[in-house]
């Protein structure tokens, strides 16, 4: 009995220790949990998500419509060189928006955290926010003002090419629907050179009848068609995204504000009091020397 005795004990302690252990483990991970701008991470995620997206969607759909244009609406070089150009001027700025947009986001992360942390010792009086901290959360406040503006200018732009897919899609659902009752196919037509793409001189410019059904029916058109659709649905979930940013900067930038003003206070009353006491301890010694 005396030999099992101690054999317990050590594992009491043990168990005790392994349950202290475990206790501040948990303690660590709710502390670092506690610690991570889930707002900013949400923002991060869709940022990435819309701009890939619509980098992806739209570097590979002026690549279809560039194709679809070559081989069917202008077979003459010199008459879509200008749309070549441009077109690669566009794809050119995706490579840019895409690389842009992925060091900002990390950044307006990094941002997340440090503000996070800051506002956290701010109210523990554990740390102090300077001037320059809230400017650079102000100036980030208003490039993505900016940003947003700029992606909601792309995000109309985007809307272009799929209108004009939207309606060449349409004519040509029209002309097979049994319903439609046309007499001569080859009067419907679709003539993109109205649109400005290509100029009125080129070759055959326009497309009728069984020749549009036909484009309706390549794979560069259903593939171009669709990722347009996507490339406009990532840069709306883009701009969604600078305005959630836009509104965590906001609300950070308020926050430190909010937390210097009452760090500022609690110095200034920390102050008085310690001004009280120090007269309230002259004027004690003052009556003992007089009763003295």
């Amino acid at each position: 009995m005396d030999g099992t005795k101690p054999a317990m004990e050590s594992n009491a302690e043990e168990t005790q220790d392994e349950g202290q252990e475990s206790k501040g483990c948990f303690e660590c991970c709710i502390k670092c949990l506690g610690g991570v701008p889930y707002a900013s991470l949400v923002a991060t995620i869709l940022c990435f998500s819309g701009v890939a997206l619509f980098c992806g969607c739209g570097h590979v759909a002026l690549t279809g419509t560039l194709t679809m244009l070559e081989n069917h609406f202008s077979r003459v070089t010199s008459d879509h060189a200008t749309l070549t150009v441009v077109i690669q001027i566009f794809q050119y700025i995706i490579y840019g928006i895409a690389s842009f947009f992925f060091v900002y986001a990390i950044i307006l992360l990094a941002e997340g955290f440090y503000t996070t942390s800051a506002i956290k010792k701010e109210l523990q009086s554990d740390f102090k926010t300077t001037v320059c901290g809230r400017c650079i959360t102000a100036f980030f406040m208003f490039l993505t003002y900016i940003l947003a503006l700029a992606f909601l200018a792309i995000f109309g732009f985007t809307a272009i090419p799929v209108f004009l897919f939207f309606n060449m899609w349409n004519t040509c659902a029209a002309m097979r629907s049994p319903d439609s009752n046309i007499t001569s196919p080859d009067s419907i037509c679709v003539d993109v050179r109205q649109y400005g793409i290509i100029p009125w001189n080129a070759t055959p410019g326009k497309a009728c009848g069984a020749t549009l059904g036909d484009i309706c029916n390549t794979s560069e058109f259903y593939l171009s068609y669709h990722l347009y659709i996507v490339a406009l649905a990532g840069a709306g979930a883009t701009v969604i995204a600078l305005i959630h940013y836009l509104m965590i900067l906001a609300a950070n930038w308020a926050y430190l504000k909010s937390a210097v003003s009452t760090h500022e206070y609690q110095d200034i009353k920390t102050k008085d009091d310690q001004d009280l006491e120090a007269e309230a301890r002259s004027k004690d010694g003052q009556n003992s020397s007089s009763y003295s």
